[in-house]
C-alpha cells in the first residue's frame, strides 16, 4: 500500500520536498508518528491533515494511492 503525502510552506522547507510516498501506512496517526520520527522538527509546529482534500480532525484509516496533505496555518486577508 503507498500513500501519497503532499507537504506545502515550513513543511516542506522541513522535508526537503513537495511530496513523500509513504508504504504500508495504515492510519493517519501512524503517518504522523512515521513524520516525526523522520522530520523530528514537524513534531514543534501546528499543521491540519487533509485526507484526499478533506480535511480529517480524528485518526482516519488510509487507502492505497490516497493523498494526504499536510496544510500549515493560512494566514491573509
Amino acid at each position: 500500500m503507498r500513500v501519497n503525502v503532499l507537504v506545502f510552506g515550513q513543511i516542506a522547507e522541513i522535508t526537503g520536498s513537495v511530496s513523500l510516498e509513504m508504504k504500508d501506512t495504515k492510519d493517519t496517526n501512524e503517518l504522523v508518528q512515521r513524520l516525526i520520527t523522520d522530520y523530528p522538527k514537524l513534531k514543534s509546529i501546528e499543521y491540519s491533515l487533509a485526507v484526499n482534500r478533506n480535511i480529517v480532525r480524528e485518526n482516519t484509516k488510509l487507502k492505497d494511492q490516497d493523498t494526504v496533505a499536510l496544510l500549515p496555518p493560512f494566514s491573509g486577508g
